[in-house]
């Protein structure tokens, strides 16, 4: 069977329902933020590099344990909750089918259908209760009860990209060398690749997308450095 043009066009689109591009983008780039910050300001106050070291590695496994059970604490909150409402909808649907029909008509003649066609297509959509379910959930919380996004997969996917982008900074350190602006330049081209990669999902510029992230990196850096500095001056540190 030959596949319609809308449906090899439909074939493209990308993924979104999944629930693990979010998570992941936002643990890569809090992982490299967080730890390049992190970084930034205990080198700034003029530590040790194994104190740099010990307060990169303390970072990234609090920061990905507690990405991990933010992200799926967060999404399972979501999911109970739509599925509270699908349940307080289907009530809705059994006591008062006619009125959810007319309620529903309603909402696509807001839309510009004609009062008589809205009116059709919802009473052939209350005679299957599954698919009015469906499609009032759809109309009137704007999400699909059947494509809610996983836990575990937002959950899993935080974690591991948090820990990956915290552990960039690190890696001049943990391979012998000792250079505070080494170990910021080589975050900074983490920023920047992680910025280039998620404009691939994006079809934003890679150049216009790695060097928003590095610019915002960059700043956070600048503060806790900046932090770190006056505080290791202060102290006696510096």
């Amino acid at each position: 069977m030959t596949d319609t043009p809308a449906a090899l066009r439909e074939a493209h689109h990308a993924d979104v329902s999944g629930g693990w591009l979010r998570p992941a983008v936002f643990g890569a780039m809090d992982g490299l933020v967080t730890n390049i910050a992190l970084i930034a300001g205990v080198g700034g106050g003029g530590v040790s590099p194994r104190s740099v070291v010990l307060t990169g590695a303390a970072g990234l496994v609090a920061g990905a344990i507690s990405m991990g059970l933010g992200e799926y604490t967060s999404v399972r909150s979501a999911n109970e909750q739509v599925a509270a409402e699908v349940a307080k909808e289907r009530r809705e649907l059994e006591r008062h089918p006619e009125a959810e029909a007319r309620e529903l008509a309603d909402a696509w003649v807001a839309r510009g259908l004609p009062r008589d066609l809205a009116t059709q297509v919802a009473d052939a959509v209350r005679r299957n209760p599954e698919e009015a379910l469906r499609v009032h959930v759809r109309e009137e919380l704007g999400v699909d009860p059947d494509e809610q996004p996983s836990p575990w997969a937002a959950a899993v996917s935080s974690f591991v990209c948090f820990s990956v982008g915290a552990l960039v900074p690190l890696l001049t350190y943990l391979i012998g060398f000792t250079s505070l602006w080494l170990a910021l330049a080589v975050g900074g081209v983490g920023l920047f690749l992680a910025g280039a990669i998620v404009a691939r999902f994006t079809y934003r510029p890679w150049w216009s997308s790695g060097l928003r992230q590095l610019l915002l990196g960059a700043a956070a850096a600048g503060a806790t450095y900046l932090v770190g500095s006056l505080i290791g001056i202060q102290g006696g540190l510096g």
